[in-house]
């Protein structure tokens, strides 16, 4: 991971990494200390990264803190250092033998079940790393290096369908008991974003110098959605997708339920945490994601947005766990037919094309004390550039396959499934 882009003026930077042994909510934390080449030792920024790679700015008066004096940084002493190694982490199952876990080497997934039959998925490892006070990654890395472990050719598991006799992929995070799961997402964070939704409400007011809603909404994170030091940024929009029964894997269906107008693809990233034995959302890593919507009914009156996003929404096909939030770049396509039928082109999402921060954005969910339920999973949703709704004619179909392609690594596909007639009206029962 680059914990900071070049672009940003970080040009002519050394890098001096000393590793402290302090222990903080037994987290190995390490200090990342920049100085400048060219205008001797200047200190730009002090980080702090834990084990599992999340990373927040902190004050200079954090140096004052740790005790560190700019001889140190001088003799550029480095003490234990390592390099995080970026894991791309796949749930899959095995026909007749049940769930797995692996991680992607080139091209195969080593079964990491195969060696440690009790991890059938990844927040297994995560429980034990909690649990013992080992880093996340030592876990599969070790695992892996074991003799007898099994190898896989993840050609074959991409290409596979679940319900067949042949191996498939899950979501690449998930749980047993599908309450433990929460699915959520933030709206309106990057620019054309706003765009869409402003022209989607545009209609509701017959002034149209009057601003919409979501474009005061998207206002008020270009003003304060970017925190500094600390402190608490404005909210970004927010909306919950569902638990567990609504989180589909690569190559599986995505439900277009009767009662819907429309379907509606959302190519995004995902931020995959668990909740730690002591209360701390720990994330994991990132994963390719369709937020699958229904922006007809939205477009109705936005207030109908909480309902039309209780769809099913796919994650996957792997989880990775060092990945650079700066920039990244996906392209989406529906495919009806075996022809495209939609094209997004470059759709660029991360910090840089965001009006809310990462951090900001991780606050303002886990801040509520029911998302730090002890051993929950949370899959957030930041929000795409573009949609297709609003410049296409057709609506989505049986069969519509829908792919989200990242600038590298292995694209997300699913296929729509009709429901076809409208549900009937649910009539509840009295006791």
């Amino acid at each position: 991971m680059m914990l900071f882009d070049r672009s940003q003026n970080y040009l002519n930077v050394d890098l001096v990494l000393l590793f402290s042994r302090v222990q903080h909510e037994k987290l190995g934390l390490a200090a990342l200390m920049f100085k400048s080449s060219t205008a001797g030792c200047v200190w730009r920024r002090v980080c702090f990264a834990s084990c599992d790679a999340t990373v927040c700015t902190v004050h200079f008066d954090m140096l004052r803190q740790l005790q560190l004096s700019r001889r140190i940084a001088d003799t550029l002493f480095v003490a234990h250092a390592e390099k995080t190694q970026i894991m791309r982490i796949v749930q899959f199952e095995i026909p007749g033998q049940g769930r797995r876990t692996g991680i992607v080497d080139d091209d195969a997934v080593i079964d990491l079940t195969s060696v440690r039959p009790a991890w059938l998925r990844t927040i297994d490892i995560f429980h034990e790393s909690d649990r013992t006070g080992r880093r996340f990654s030592e876990l599969p890395n070790e695992a892996a290096k074991q003799s007898g472990v099994n190898r896989l050719d993840y050609s074959l598991l991409l290409n596979a369908r679940p319900g067949g006799d042949v191996p498939f992929l899950h979501p690449p995070l998930d749980a047993a008991d599908l309450h433990r799961v929460t699915i959520t997402g933030t709206g309106l964070t990057h620019l054309g974003s706003m765009q869409s939704r402003d022209s989607m409400h545009a209609h509701e007011s017959e002034d149209q110098s009057q601003m919409t809603d979501s474009a005061k909404m998207f206002a008020m994170g270009l003003r304060d959605g970017k925190p500094a030091g600390g402190r608490r940024g404005v909210s970004p929009e927010w909306f919950y997708k569902g638990n567990g029964c609504n989180l589909r894997g690569h190559r599986w269906t995505l439900q277009l339920p009767g009662f819907a107008d429309d379907g509606g693809e959302e190519a995004e990233i995902v931020g995959c945490y668990v909740i730690d034995m002591r209360g701390i959302p720990r994330r994991i890593g990132f994963a390719l994601g369709n937020e699958w919507s229904d922006h007809a009914t939205e477009r109705v009156n936005y207030l109908y947005l909480a309902p039309s996003k209780l769809r099913q929404c796919a994650v996957g096909p792997e989880l990775v766990t060092d990945l650079d939030f700066q920039e990244l770049k996906l392209h989406c396509e529906v495919i009806r037919d075996g022809e495209i039928i939609y094209e997004s082109g470059e759709l660029l999402t991360g910090e840089q094309h965001m009006c809310h921060s990462l951090a900001n954005c991780e606050d303002h969910h886990f801040k509520y004390p029911q998302h730090r339920v002890v051993g929950d999973i949370h899959l957030h949703f930041f929000g795409t550039s573009k949609l297709s709704y609003g410049e296409r004619e057709w609506k989505y179909q049986e069969g519509d396959e829908i792919r989200v392609t990242p600038d590298s690594g292995a694209a997300l596909i699913n296929t729509v499934r009709a429901d076809g007639e409208a549900s009937s009206v649910v009539a509840v029962q009295p006791v």
